[in-house]
């Protein structure tokens, strides 16, 4: 008969291993610092935590679980290829499971692509597939120019940094990236997209823009860390044509954005666009680690060991990630991701009209967010905002990244685990896994209401401390 432990038992255990853990970890931790709890066991949406108490889980390993934590069909792969004595570790050997894996990943793709692909195995993380891709596009093209967005992020290596928002990397060009809320040529909408794209035009056209010839674009169909801010379809379609028209390889980063989560198999497939280049990470791996990059034959000029990794042949991450890619496809989860998406954001705006503090809501299939403001700066307030607007004389509120964590605080408090981006870290972010159900959708809307309208009660408009400077 199992015994279980007392709550003061459970209490103790929790509270030492987090002591232990700011003890002994590094002072880079990040999620840890904010949400301090201790996972034990989990399965689907819920995780339990060594104090016994249970959280519906909305970050999903920064959307890594597809298919939220220890899927079935993620676990029988997974046990199948240990108990068949199969190599663990074959650096970039051919073996059947990554033959497998290629093969359905290919039947995903956008056939455009697929049919004339190839793939490189990188090292574990998407970072690393970034630095491939990067390092791909500048041996085909000669070239070492980059375009990138503002409020890009594309991991922690040199290379993805130079690429991300807040680099100083002078051979990378900083473009700006459509929103409709703080537009950043004041006008929002078709014509703010507009705008941007004649502008990118102007830029890449003009000799003396001071711009290095470019190996490549590299874009986000919709930038996660930037703030949740899906490209508009023509913008999408403006960027392929810009690139296209002068022989400039367009990267799509689809490491968060792809598997379905935005209610297309890949993002860029709602566009219609074809890249040259996938950068590919995160959910592929079915939890596990695994990252590659999948590319126009025209581009496979490099040469062997031009990029590798020791860990690329990660055999349990390609079963679970074959497995999940399958699951996903034949289920027509990205379908269901777009149904459920588009359901919460409608909810989400409907409490936005009760609370000024929230500014924008935003997203694509499950990838949402909900950026939060100050509605009552002392300077230059409308007298009578209009309720959910987030707008300060008809213009953005300034972000409340105070009140941003208070929230974060509070849905940990009623068990909901939600995560915080955008330039000033003022956006909620909500990435539920692809088998969330209606029930689990609801009992989270919920849960993020309660802690909104408390965190409101407990957090001053106005506090200087919610906003940025």
């Amino acid at each position: 008969m199992a015994v279980t432990p007392s709550a003061s038992a459970s209490s103790a255990l929790h509270e030492g291993i987090l002591r232990r853990q700011s003890l002994r970890e590094s002072s880079a931790r990040t999620y840890a610092r904010s949400l301090p709890i201790v996972p034990v066991r989990a399965r689907g949406l819920t995780i339990e935590g060594a104090d016994g108490r249970r959280y519906l889980d909305c970050l999903s390993g920064a959307g890594t679980l597809a298919l939220g934590h220890n899927h079935p069909v993620v676990l029988e792969a997974i046990r199948k290829v240990i108990d068949s004595g199969a190599p663990l570790h074959v650096l970039d050997l051919a073996t059947p499971v990554k033959d497998a894996f290629t093969t359905e990943l290919y039947a995903t793709l956008p056939p455009a692509l697929a049919d004339d692909a190839r793939i490189q195995f990188c090292g574990p993380a998407g970072t690393d597939a970034v630095e491939a891709a990067l390092t791909l596009v500048r041996t085909a093209t000669g070239r070492s120019g980059l375009l990138a967005f503002t409020g890009a992020y594309h991991g922690m290596t040199a290379g993805a940094l130079d690429t991300s928002g807040g680099a100083t990397e002078t051979r990378v060009t900083r473009l700006p990236f459509p929103q409709s809320y703080r537009c950043p040529f004041g006008v929002g909408g078709e014509r703010g997209e507009e705008l941007g794209a004649r502008w990118i035009e102007s830029l890449l056209d003009d000799p003396r823009s001071g711009v290095p010839d470019p190996a490549a674009m590299l874009l986000e169909p919709v930038q996660g860390e930037g703030g949740v801010l899906p490209a508009p379809d023509p913008w999408m379609r403006s960027m392929r044509r810009i690139t296209a028209d002068r022989s400039i390889p367009l990267i799509a980063d689809e490491i968060q954005t792809g598997v379905g989560r935005t209610g297309a198999f890949w993002a860029v497939e709602h566009s219609g666009i074809v890249p040259d280049v996938m950068v590919l990470s995160k959910a592929i791996g079915g939890s596990l680690p695994l990252a590659v990059i999948v590319y126009r034959s025209g581009l496979d000029i490099w040469q062997p060991g031009a990029h590798a990794g020791t860990f690329r042949g990660n055999q349990l991450a390609m079963a679970a990630g074959a497995a999940t890619l399958a699951h996903v496809r034949e289920n027509r989860l990205a379908d269901r991701a777009g149904t459920l998406g588009a359901r919460m954001l409608s909810s989400l705006r409907d409490l936005a009209s009760a609370h000024p503090c929230v500014g924008d809501v935003r997203g694509r299939g499950l990838m949402i967010g909900v950026e939060l403001v100050s509605p009552d700066p002392d300077r230059g307030t409308d007298p009578d905002p209009a309720p959910g607007t987030g707008t300060i004389a008809g213009r953005a509120a300034p972000p409340a990244p105070a009140l941003a964590a208070a929230v974060q605080r509070e849905c940990l408090s009623r068990g909901l685990i939600i995560e915080l981006g955008g330039r000033h870290r003022a956006v909620v972010r909500l990435l539920p896994p692809l088998t969330l159900t209606d029930e689990q959708a609801t009992a989270v809307l919920d849960r993020f209401a309660d802690a909104l309208a408390a965190a409101e009660r407990t957090t001053r408009p106005g506090d200087p401390r919610s906003r940025s400077h």
